[in-house]
């Protein structure tokens, strides 16, 4: 009975209404415009690609990037902050059609050596078979059917109904028109109301901000029912403007000593693709492309940098929310993981953003920030980065793995206010190492407004449940393991507490 009623408050919290229960690697395409953030973001993509199944690399246009079609047609922007930048266009730093390639052909050279260390990894062959090209010409440009809108359009129709997240790393527009195609094929149809109802059961629109208006003005409106994971400025934190987003104290992880030495340098040749300040690199196809020239660090847009400091991987939280490091956050946006944090709309069905309901409290600076609800996990994500980038050049048993993290019982508990609990992680080291326990109770994901007595005792934790709980508010309770390792890695379980 106990299990019934906690199974019962649980779809009932609006704060834990699952998104996704699927189990298995979880469905992805990538649709990417190809500014240096997504060059940075897409070769840590490929050293996480055994976490997920990609199933499409589609080059797309946006606001700030578009091939033109080469006949003269111009174009101004729909967006307001474009339009008033570049005015009247016929093409738009486009940096070409060849870079995934190029990059999935120095994936191959440490595909062998990074399949030593963990099961899964696609192989260069099938990695280049997912590449298309999608509508390019112009932003938001939709009219035309591509080859990428139309791998898109068969992967949303095939016979598989677990779930296809749509990663936008630029514009929409790709998307839209495979959607829109579908629309065309089957809405005058007997067969559409299905369609429609397995299409919207089955797509997830992961947006990285509006870089163009085909969201809006048409997917919004014709698939109403399609769940969307807005992020507006949350993924600040791995963005150009990160020394505004990270606190202080955290920001070595992104700068110059540690990405050079423990990413970047001496990696191979897949790290080698990866952009920094002060690198001398210039991308092909985009002139605003500044931040390789060593003579312009002390006067980028974004502030003072030093040689090999990160620049950007804006997108990266797109697929991070995708990797299952134990914190369930594929599942619940809003509980918070390696992507961040994102809460369903209050006005928009189907729909999570990074709005003042997403900030997490920053002990840096003693209030409540959005991006810190990213930020927080820094120093796992880079050191879990660093571990990867070894995985390309050095043997198992010279590298470092991350730890397995298991709750020993249910990670969803019926409780009682005052109920004394025992919860206890088991892990285990691939490499042998030590490992260091930490609880805490993540409270800005807590219905529960007050905190818990909690005494920790390396993987067991001894809880008091608060007496003042009311019935069907929850608690939430992380156990972080990390290990001895060179770089350590960390692994979650987490537990959810809900009173009776």
């Amino acid at each position: 009975m106990r299990i019934l009623l906690a199974l019962l408050l649980f779809c009932l919290l609006p704060l834990t209404q699952p998104l996704d229960a699927q189990d298995g690697r979880p469905r992805t395409i990538v649709t990417t415009d190809g500014e240096i953030d997504d060059v940075d973001s897409f070769v840590r993509l490929l050293l996480y690609a055994n976490e997920m199944e990609l199933q499409g690399l589609i080059y797309s246009s946006s606001m700030w990037h578009y091939k033109g079609d080469g006949a003269g047609t111009t174009m101004v922007s729909e967006m307001d902050m474009t339009r008033d930048m570049y005015g009247e266009r016929t093409d738009l730093r486009w940096p070409g059609e060849s870079w995934m390639q190029e990059i999935i052909g120095d994936y191959a050279a440490v595909y062998d050596t990074l399949s030593i260390h963990a099961e899964g990894y696609p192989t260069p062959e099938s990695l280049l078979a997912l590449v298309k090209v999608g509508n390019i010409s112009f932003e938001g440009e939709m009219e035309t059917d591509t080859e990428g809108s139309e791998h898109i359009k068969a992967i949303l129709l095939d016979a598989d109904t677990a779930k296809v997240y749509l990663q936008v790393w630029g514009g929409t527009n790709t998307i839209a028109r495979a959607l829109k195609s579908i629309e065309e094929e089957h809405g005058e149809s007997d067969t559409w109301d299905a369609v429609y109802r397995r299409v919207s059961a089955k797509a997830v629109i992961y947006a990285v901000m509006d870089q163009d208006a085909t969201y809006r003005d048409y997917i919004a409106k014709a698939w109403p029912d399609i769940a969307v994971l807005y992020n507006a400025g949350q993924f600040g934190g791995l963005a150009y403007n990160w020394q505004r987003a990270v606190p202080r104290p955290l920001q070595h992880w992104m700068e110059g000593p540690f990405m050079q030495h423990h990413v970047i340098l001496n990696h191979g040749p897949l790290l080698a693709n990866y952009y920094s300040y002060g690198d001398g690199r210039q991308q092909a196809g985009d002139p605003e492309h500044i931040h390789g020239d060593p003579s312009r660090l002390d006067s980028a847009q974004w502030g003072s940098f030093k040689p090999y400091d990160f620049i950007s991987e804006g997108d990266s939280p797109a697929f991070l929310h995708l990797v299952n490091v134990g914190l369930n956050s594929l599942a619940h946006p809003s509980w918070g993981g390696w992507g961040g944090r994102l809460v369903p709309s209050d006005q928009v069905a189907n729909r999570w953003e990074d709005g003042g309901a997403a900030a997490d409290y920053n002990p840096f600076s003693s209030r409540r920030d959005n991006a810190y609800a990213l930020t927080r996990w820094l120093p796992a994500l880079q050191r879990d980065l660093a571990a990867r980038a070894d995985w390309c050049v050095m043997p198992f048993d010279q590298a470092n793995h991350p730890p397995a993290v298991d709750s020993d019982g249910a990670t969803l508990r019926t409780v009682s206010p005052g109920d004394k609990l025992t919860l206890r992680v088991n892990a285990t080291d691939p490499d042998g190492d030590e490992l260091f326990y930490h609880w805490f109770q993540y409270g800005e994901v807590d219905s529960y407004p007050g905190e818990a007595m909690i005494i920790l005792e390396g993987p067991e934790l001894r809880v008091l449940v608060p007496r003042d709980m009311e019935s069907g508010q929850t608690l939430h309770l992380i156990a972080e393991v990390t290990d001895g390792g060179s770089p350590s890695l960390t692994r979650y379980a987490r537990v959810v507490l809900v009173a009776e």
